[in-house]
């Protein structure tokens, strides 16, 4: 999922995720297909065990102000995010 990530924001395949605070993220992630991109992955492992969780949920929403998203396309890309995950468990069944 991370190699999937990086390329999907462009980021070099030796980056080395590593902490940071919120307010430094807009300077890496600095379009908006970065952005999504990296919410689309944020949001599928808040899904990962199955549950996203409250805590998680506020972290996104705090990311995405950083990131100037709105409530409404949150809404949208986690709606989004839950169909794929339903989609792709669908498609494990067949196999």
């Amino acid at each position: 999922m991370m190699g999937e990530l990086k390329r999907g924001i462009g980021l070099s395949s030796e980056f080395e995720p590593h902490y940071m605070p919120i307010d430094g993220i807009g300077e890496i992630f600095n379009t908006r297909s970065a952005r999504v991109t990296t919410i689309i992955a944020l949001i599928r492992l808040g899904y990962s065990d199955g549950a996203f969780e409250i805590e998680e949920q506020f972290l996104l929403r705090e990311i995405c102000a950083t990131f100037e998203v709105t409530e409404s396309d949150f809404t949208i890309i986690e709606n989004w995010v839950r169909r794929l995950i339903a989609f792709e468990k669908e498609a494990r069944a067949f196999m």
